[in-house]
């Protein structure tokens, strides 16, 4: 029997997905890592992007979008804390090239640094969608 690691994903709203794992591949602030069964414990932010889960005995490869959060390791447990999660298939292309006109539309009218950095925010959040969303595209052919 292979070892395997527990996988949670929560979003504010609900739990996206609980399950066992072969592995894990998270976009943490520093680059994206790997966790595999014990795994040393780790805490890391999370960077907007597409969590992959592997798992258990095998199959598809799971997609899930975040768009920041925390990333908490022990070494049979992986718990992704996201602000947002989305599973890749619910991803909608058109509403997030909109959302990135708007955030660089907002960016050009900024009236201060507040609306800047909220705006900016924004299209790195809607530009980690559509990375993800290309990606899940060339896995399917």
């Amino acid at each position: 029997m292979a070892m395997t690691i527990h996988v949670d994903i929560v979003s504010a709203e609900e739990e996206i997905h609980s399950g066992r794992a072969n592995v894990v591949y998270a976009p943490a602030e520093m680059g994206e890592v790997g966790i595999y069964p014990r795994h040393a414990p780790m805490l890391s932010k999370l960077k907007p992007g597409e969590v992959r889960v592997e798992p258990e005995g095998g199959g598809e490869e799971l997609f899930f979008f975040v768009s920041g959060g925390l990333l908490e390791v022990q070494p049979h447990v992986v718990t992704v804390l996201a602000d947002t999660a989305i599973r890749a298939h619910d991803l909608d292309e058109a509403s997030a090239m909109e959302a990135q006109k708007q955030a660089e539309q907002a960016m050009q009218d900024n009236k201060s640094e507040l609306d800047f950095a909220k705006a900016k925010a924004e299209m790195v959040q809607a530009a980690a969608q559509l990375r993800a969303i290309q990606k899940l595209r060339k896995k399917r052919r």
